[in-house]
């Protein structure tokens, strides 16, 4: 039985069957404060192209009280089966079908979430549909070509407010009868109700066009919600989405729903975008985290035309939505007049582009173009290889045709495929012709295979220092144990930077851009040019490849990593040695040596938070046990000399007040937590708040300095949904085995907690200096994750599946555990595919921490 998967061939199948125009839907929402369900009327017309033909509807839901078929009444009971509604006896034209059912109300984030706010006892909601959810609120043909206007119509509390994607109406008798939408994919339309607080503008267009904007939040959260800002950003979003795709915004309104215990960033459901609250600030951030939130925010508008507007045909191509979205919210904060952030391709560079260097060295690696093959192998592709790896090559691909090129075949593309479904023969159509490039070659080797290349630089110089030779080797490793494919040598479009040392500063003195392809490429250089102090490839980070320094460039660049003049340069550089430090070539000490000489000149704090996680992360996974502790107390001793030396009140200042915090572990240094909490000591400058202190009150939590007194203290100064999630995590990150018992029980062998307090729960239970307390829950892991996937939503079984694998557990005994579980228990592919990228993390451990160990004392 499919249970509640679709494959694609039974999706093809039934787009060939079936043409869907138009769905009524009847919610009522009135008793959402009480929970449980809610009535779902569903009438839908369809057109089918045979008489008599068979096909279905999908719905989640605990009843199912009527189902008429074109008039007559089928007997629910027997045409109602495991999450479908079989329809038989189709008529050839027009069919109309009626559900009525009772939906539930769900806690993980699927389906229609309901949410109460513990500051005002009222119930909030909002639907996440993508990728197969709509159906667990009305019965819906749940494959993104089925395109249909939907008319909702929604009975809801008295004083709430409801929105969707079309601009919400005045209600009659808390009655809300919203317009039908144009045509778009079920994954995209969208519910959100509740007592929610807003705030509304407008953006201007250059043709005089005026969209209605609407931000919105809880009440809990209103006085920190910066309504003014995120609409600068939207309007940035606008005015240079239009310029580049010469398409109007395609929706009547765009409002963007702040909302709580969200899955992910955010959703581009047409023209009601919901977004996590955790983006409504409540305490100080860094500007780095503003910087990611307008990369969100841009990043769902950009999906009104990549996604919703034009939508692929099947998830095979969801690559493309993220891909592009990806990359357009990027290009936005890099390019757009005026713009916060023109050196967001420097945070692109270290955080996202590492990400999809880690995924495509897993066992699971995929080409960008997956196969997928159901509902299941989407649901574990939503991975660094779909978003970041496809934004890494369209950025390849824009340097390859041209900027102006692509986006003319963007604008042909959105002309010609308007409110319909695509595939990729479509856009890369659209770009032949506008740039006059043939992509099929192109397309083949970066789309369609899995894996990643590395470039070397070989250069020979002469005795008086000119270069006599120079070319660029690439490699093409074999892929991981367990993956499919071969390996492949790919083209790329890089630049070369020169730079030289000028007054101790590395400074950018010429360059090179060109195409490298095959094993040789040979560079040219002016005859008796001297050897510059450091070559960069991949300078400006056009293409996507793993990129080697020479041994001179090295040298200089490990003395001087921090005296780059420019930010994505050293970025570059901090990703390369990260690299290294991952794939064991740098041992995981000299990476700290590293870090701990550069980190202090790094300018951009966005970097500076990155190699803040990825040290901690060397120290507690890569370095050898040994050297471990050692390593750790010079970091943290080295944290805390930043966090007093720098400019008090600056973001500097707070991020290293977070990174002594993760770290802190010697009794003065925990001494400084608790002061710092109580009041008795204080960093000038450093402002103590609310999201601040629980991060000290859980690193005392987790060392045994704060028990149940104090947890229950702060969450009395901060009772809200936030302050909640901040208890559980510090009540599970007690180091006694009571504590971990609690924490395991009430994520494994319950299945009550919502979404995001079980995540919290999950990141208090796993901490780094407790491997040994740990140690038990391996083999109780392994008993319990097979009934996990098969019993609970995917969203909460996937947290659970990778949020507790024994990870920390560094040993050969790991891997054997894990080897017998994959062979024994018959796992299916998505389960299997997210174990064996988790064993793969401690393998990939265990190299690194031999390297470090052999790299002697």
């Amino acid at each position: 039985m499919p249970g509640t998967n679709l494959t694609r061939e039974e999706a093809q199948e039934r787009a060939r069957l079936l043409t869907v125009d138009a769905y009524d839907i009847e919610l009522d929402l009135s008793g959402a404060q009480d929970g449980g369900t809610f009535r779902s009327v569903t009438t839908v017309r369809f057109d089918a192209v045979e008489d008599g033909a068979a096909s279905f509807i999908d719905l989640v839901a605990p009843t199912v009280h009527e189902v008429l078929l074109n008039g007559t009444a089928l007997d629910a009971a027997a045409v109602f089966q495991d999450s479908r509604i079989a329809l038989s006896g189709l008529r050839a034209g027009r069919n109309e079908l009626t559900v009525v059912a009772d939906c539930a109300y769900t806690n993980s984030g699927e389906g229609l979430h309901r949410f109460v706010d513990p500051v005002d006892q009222q119930a909030y909601l909002y639907t996440q549909f993508e990728v197969p959810d709509a159906r667990r609120v009305f019965a819906s043909f749940e494959q993104p070509d089925l395109k249909a206007t939907f008319r909702f119509t929604v009975t809801a509390p008295q004083g709430w407010t409801v929105i969707s994607n079309s601009p919400t109406p005045e209600p009659t008798d808390n009655v809300w009868r919203f317009a039908p939408t144009p045509r778009i994919s079920t994954y995209v339309t969208a519910l959100i109700a509740g007592p929610y607080h807003s705030v509304h503008s407008t953006w201007e267009g250059a043709d005089g066009r005026s969209v209605p904007l609407g931000i919105y939040c809880r009440p809990s959260l209103a006085e920190h919600l910066d309504a003014e800002e995120i609409f600068a950003v939207t309007r940035q979003g606008f005015d240079w989405f239009e310029e580049k795709f010469d398409y109007p915004y395609p929706f009547a309104k765009y409002d963007q729903l702040f909302v709580p215990e969200f899955n992910a960033g955010a959703m581009e459901n047409a023209g009601a975008v919901t977004i996590r609250d955790q983006y409504v600030f409540r305490s100080k951030v860094t500007d780095a985290a503003y910087e990611v939130r307008a990369e969100t925010i841009l990043h769902e508008l950009a999906h009104m035309w990549f996604g919703d507007l034009v939508t692929m045909e099947w998830w095979n191509d969801l690559w493309l939505n993220e891909s592009f979205a990806t990359y357009t919210s990027i290009a936005c904060q890099a390019y757009a007049p005026g713009s916060k952030w023109p050196h967001s391709w420097t945070t692109f560079a270290n955080s996202m582009k590492t990400w999809a260097y880690r995924q495509d060295q897993l066992p699971s690696t995929h080409p960008i173009m997956a196969e997928i093959r159901d509902l299941d192998d989407v649901l574990v592709n939503f991975d660094g290889i779909t978003y970041a790896k496809g934004a890494s090559v369209l950025k390849q691909l824009v340097a390859y045709v041209g900027m102006d090129e692509f986006f003319q075949g963007v604008q042909a593309y959105f002309k010609a495929h308007a409110y319909g479904n695509t595939r990729l023969t479509d856009l890369l159509g659209a770009l032949e012709k506008t740039s006059g490039r043939d992509l099929k070659t192109w397309s083949k080797k970066w789309l369609e295979t899995a894996g990643i290349n590395v470039l070397r630089p070989e250069i020979e110089v002469a005795a008086d220092g000119t270069v006599t030779a120079f070319a660029v080797r690439q490699e093409a490793p074999a892929l991981p144990a367990g993956a499919t494919g071969e390996p492949v040598l790919r083209p790329h479009r890089i630049a070369i930077g020169y730079y030289d040392l000028q007054d101790g500063k590395l400074v950018r003195t010429g360059g090179v851009e060109l195409d490298v392809d095959g094993e040789r490429t040979e560079v040219p250089f002016p005859e008796g040019f001297r050897r510059p102090d450091v070559i960069l490839l991949n300078d400006g980070d056009l293409s996507y490849a793993k990129v080697r320094l020479d041994e001179q460039s090295l040298k200089v660049v490990t003395e001087h990593l921090g005296d780059f003049t420019e930010s994505l340069p050293r970025a570059l550089s901090w990703a390369s040695s990260w690299d290294m430090t991952r794939d064991a070539e740098l041992p995981t000490r000299d990476y700290l040596s590293l870090a701990l000489s550069g980190i202090g000149k790094e300018s951009d704090i966005g970097v500076v938070q990155s190699l803040h996680r990825q040290v901690k992360l060397a120290q507690d996974l890569y370095a050898a046990p040994e050297r471990r502790a050692a390593g750790l107390a010079a970091w943290t001793e080295a944290a805390l000399a930043h966090l007093r030396a720098a400019e008090p009140g600056s973001d500097h200042q707070l991020a290293w007040a977070r990174a002594f915090a993760a770290s802190a572990r010697t009794d003065e240094q925990l001494d400084l937590l608790q002061g710092l909490l109580d009041g008795t000591q204080e960093v000038p400058g450093l402002a103590v708040d609310t999201e601040l202190r629980w991060a000290l009150l859980e690193r005392l939590a987790a060392t045994g300095r704060a028990d149940e007194p104090e947890i229950a203290a702060e969450l009395k100064r901060d009772a809200t949904s936030a302050g909640e999630r901040h208890a559980v995590t510090a009540r599970a990150a007690r180091p006694t085995a009571a504590a971990k018992a609690e924490a395991w029980a009430s994520i494994v062998e319950s299945d009550a907690l919502p979404n995001a307090v079980q995540e919290a729960v999950i990141g208090g239970f796993v901490q780094p200096d407790q491997q040994e307390l740990l140690a038990p829950y391996t083999a109780k892991y392994f008993e319990a994750i097979k009934d996990v996937w098969d019993n609970r939503s995917h969203e909460m079984a996937q947290q659970i599946v990778v949020g507790l694998y024994p990870a920390l557990q560094i040993s050969q005994e790991t891997l054997d555990a894990t080897d017998a579980w994959l062979a024994q228990a018959d796992p299916s592919p998505a389960l299997r595919r997210l174990v064996t990228e988790s064993r793969a993390g401690v393998e990939r451990a265990l190299k690194a921490r031999a390297a470090d160990a052999a790299a002697g004392a």
